[in-house]
């Protein structure tokens, strides 16, 4: 699992039948300090997560397309929770 931020959303007129009805977001992983890491990437949203919105995210298949429930789907990355807050402990809150 993995701590994103949408940064946009993404609309697709022609799209895989499986993805019909699912919303697409552009999604910025972030690092413990709320920094960008990496190249943005896509995933799919059933949960109703929005621009600006923390989440948390799956990249494995299997787990992303179980989690949104579609089945045999081509999907590698979704929106899995929105993250209200993250709490370091203090042992963790120095690295990195």
């Amino acid at each position: 699992m993995i701590i994103g931020k949408i940064i946009g959303e993404v609309v697709s007129s022609a799209k895989h039948e499986k993805h019909e009805g699912i919303k697409l977001l552009l999604v910025r992983q972030l690092d413990l300090k709320d920094q960008d890491q990496g190249a943005p990437f896509i995933a799919v949203d059933v949960l109703g997560a929005g621009v600006g919105d923390k989440v948390l995210m799956t990249q494995d298949g299997w787990a992303a397309m179980t989690a949104v429930k579609r089945m045999k789907s081509p999907i590698d990355a979704a929106v899995i929770g929105i993250i209200d807050e993250v709490e370091l402990l203090p042992e963790f809150s120095r690295a990195g």
